[in-house]
């Protein structure tokens, strides 16, 4: 970056005095919260998480320095709640992906439950394709067991998510099967839930950090001298500073 399209220094002071100001504001609003999904919280946090990346980008510019935290923006955040406080009613929305791992195995717990099923059509072999096998599947298990067994079904678990909306009152019955999820509201989500691969491979991370540590201590233990008298434990060595 050039020097013209670099920041002026009092620029960045002012974005660090923004930062300021939305602690203050955000401080402010936890501490007059109303309830656990107080929208002023909300639109607090959203006010500092802008402010503090707008500071680091202009510190980074300037000075080519990063500030040693991190705030998640407002797109990794649901929108302020705009529900009712004391809702009536409620919709819980799931969504779980998987994929056909064992088509083999699908077909074939498919073709056990088909063959135990005194209604079936005799010759019909729907189990025998992985189209008819799924159908079969889920109209004899439900969807949490289906989660808990999915293994046993040749099915591998992808990412999902559970949202639990608020609404004044229950929907009339059949008014919205034809179109289940084509009006949700986000600010009308009470909370949500997700699991996904995503979040292992953070922990698999600092798993591996650790063994990298761990096999870096065992090298140096082996490097070390052997005290005899004490009974052949490593003594480690210390360097006074």
């Amino acid at each position: 970056m050039s020097d013209a399209a670099q920041p002026t220094a009092a620029e960045v002071r002012a974005a660090a005095e923004a930062v300021k100001t939305a602690l203050d504001r955000h401080l402010a609003a936890v501490e007059r919260r109303s309830g656990e999904d107080d929208p002023a919280v909300y639109e607090a946090f959203n006010q500092l998480a802008a402010a503090a990346e707008a500071y680091d980008e202009l510190l980074y510019d300037r000075y080519d320095e990063v500030t040693p935290f991190e705030i998640p923006g407002a797109d990794d955040t649901l929108p302020p709640y705009t529900g009712p406080e004391e809702p009536s009613a409620l919709s819980v929305l799931i969504r779980r992906d998987y994929a056909v791992a064992e088509p083999q195995r699908l077909m074939a717990q498919a073709r056990r439950i088909e063959a135990a099923d005194d209604e079936a059509e005799v010759g019909a072999d729907v189990a025998g394709t992985v189209h008819g096998a799924l159908g079969i599947l889920f109209g004899e298990f439900e969807a949490d067991e289906i989660a808990s067994r999915h293994k046993e079904f040749g099915l591998e678990e992808g990412d999902s998510t559970l949202w639990v909306t608020a609404a004044d009152e229950s929907a009339e019955p059949g008014e919205w099967l034809e179109a289940p999820f084509d009006e949700v509201d986000p600010q009308q989500v009470v909370c949500r839930f997700d699991v996904s691969a995503v979040f292992d491979d953070e922990f698999d991370e600092d798993d591996e950090d650790d063994d990298e540590v761990a096999e870096l201590e065992e090298d140096l233990d082996a490097d070390l001298p052997v005290d005899e008298e004490d009974d052949g434990e490593p003594e480690r060595l210390r360097a006074d500073r």
